[in-house]
């Protein structure tokens, strides 16, 4: 990925890609473009309102303009949550949330929570000479 836009855009074509309901763990550094996937994602899904880092608000839930009362993307920022019993708390909450209205969820930071999802897409972003790299696995039983 080049750029923030070449991260933008493979952010639509996964959102059109995954199972509706998937979990995304999104790890990578400050700056490595965990938002402008998300941000991406939400495109694909629909979503026209500016999808920003959550990390003030630990989460923000975006819907689709033809159903402003149902998330169709639920998007979460752990990094502030040093606890790893807030974050677990917080993941379960939301996951419970997304599940029930079959939204994607969208985890930035989930390094913070005391287990690995084991349901969970993996997306791993890091710099590299070119720009960055975006390796993508598939929970255990989708692969």
């Amino acid at each position: 990925l080049a750029d923030a836009d070449a991260t933008h855009a493979r952010g639509i074509a996964l959102a059109r890609e995954l199972p509706k309901g998937s979990v995304l763990l999104l790890r990578g550094e400050l700056g490595a473009g965990k938002t402008s996937l998300v941000q991406g994602l939400a495109a694909g899904l629909g979503i026209t309102e500016a999808v920003t880092s959550p990390t003030f608000a630990l989460a923000q839930h975006y819907s689709h303009p033809d159903a402003p009362q149902k998330p169709v993307l639920v998007h979460l920022d752990l990094y502030r949550l040093e606890q790893p019993e807030a974050a677990d708390e917080l993941f379960a909450q939301e996951e419970e949330l997304a599940a029930e209205q079959g939204a994607l969820l969208a985890v930035e930071w989930p390094q913070r929570l005391s287990f690995s999802p084991s349901q969970a897409w993996q997306l791993q972003l890091n710099y590299c000479d070119d720009g960055r790299k975006l390796l993508i696995t598939p929970p255990a039983a989708a692969q």
